[in-house]
């Protein structure tokens, strides 16, 4: 009877059979290629870098990107040879996303670009440490750079002179660039920063846009009251015009390496660098820190008045008093100076 029953409709026992396995494949290719497979509460990251190993991959997922089934995400990466080929870069996972998604992303590259933001820096220094903590790149790759007469002079600067090329700002940029392509990226938003009205408004002043940073950085370090900038910035224009030297309390403290100086003494104005606009007229070789964009347009769009002095309010306000006459100089700084002396700062 069952032997029967089975020769009379062995077509549609075996089309059944085959549905089934069908079926099974199905589910089974799903669960394993198109299954939501990752949970983050919210769109995450993992960052891979050069040191970062297949067996490393997996665990940031699992640590990370609330990785539900690790197992089907290694068995369609090995289909899809992803883990001879880990590539490095900054790769967003969104909840309920896919093993296909993800492993066409990393093994294709295809990353998500980060925001790179730099403001309130002094030295090369500070700024390689500041890029090292928001990219993959090293410090150090970077500071070697900055320092090299060669590569600086093939981006159009000096080794003196390159703390201009960075435009302080935030922007959006692949975390796993490299040295070569940070920097050249950094020249291209110079350039674009330097646009025909800012450049012919430079050109106006007799200045280059190297000079304007330059001066832009003295003026920043000389005060921490923005709205003081195009004051400060007309005053030291009008002292380069007459022949003046800046006398710029800032450059002597980057020639004694110390910004954090608060006094002044005739010690350090003696030093002898090309930094000390005590002793040397003019402006420096380059800028003492990296100036902010407000500094920069702030030389470009400089206040125009006839004082050729300035001296720090007494009140320690962060504030500048102003003079025309050297005269009217030496009252506001002997007020500075009793105030100095009140305090015992020596």
């Amino acid at each position: 009877m069952n032997k029967r029953f089975f020769i009379q409709h062995r077509s549609w026992i075996c089309g059944v059979a085959l549905a089934l396995i069908l079926f099974s494949c199905a589910v089974w290719c799903y669960r394993i290629v198109w299954m939501p497979n990752f949970f983050p509460e919210k769109p995450t990251y993992i960052y891979i870098d050069e040191k970062t190993g297949w067996g490393d991959v997996c665990r940031l997922l699992e640590d990370s990107a609330a990785c539900q089934h690790i197992s089907t995400f290694k068995l369609l990466a090995r289909w899809m040879k992803y883990p001879p080929h880990v590539r490095t870069g900054r790769y967003r996972i969104d909840p309920r996303m896919d093993n296909l998604a993800l492993v066409r992303n990393l093994r294709s590259g295809h990353q998500e670009a980060t925001r790179l933001t730099f403001h309130n820096i002094r030295t090369k220094e500070e700024l390689a440490e500041r890029i090292d903590s928001q990219l993959m790149l090293h410090g150090i790759d970077l500071l070697v750079r900055m320092n090299d007469s060669t590569w600086c002079d093939s981006l159009g600067f000096t080794r003196e002179t390159i703390p201009a090329l960075f435009i302080p700002n935030t922007y959006e940029i692949y975390w796993n660039v490299s040295p070569e392509r940070f920097m050249a990226r950094m020249k291209q938003e110079y350039n674009r920063f330097w646009t025909e009205e800012r450049r012919k408004k430079a050109e106006a002043l007799g200045l280059t846009p190297v000079e304007v940073s330059t001066l832009a950085s003295i003026i920043e370090e000389e005060s921490a009251v923005a709205d003081e900038y195009p004051t400060i910035a007309g005053l030291y224009l009008n002292r380069l015009k007459a022949g003046m030297p800046l006398q710029a309390d800032p450059t002597v403290k980057f020639a004694a390496g110390d910004f954090a100086l608060q006094r002044i003494l005739d010690k350090h104005l003696a030093i002898d660098s090309p930094y000390n606009t005590y002793k040397y007229a003019g402006l420096p070789p380059g800028p003492i820190r990296i100036p902010s964009i407000r500094a920069i347009d702030a030389v470009l769009n400089p206040a125009h008045h006839r004082y050729f002095y300035m001296c720090a309010k007494e009140d320690f306000s962060g504030r500048h008093n102003f003079a025309a006459t050297l005269a009217e100089h030496n009252r506001n700084a002997n007020r500075y100076r009793a105030e100095l002396n009140r305090r015992k700062i020596y």
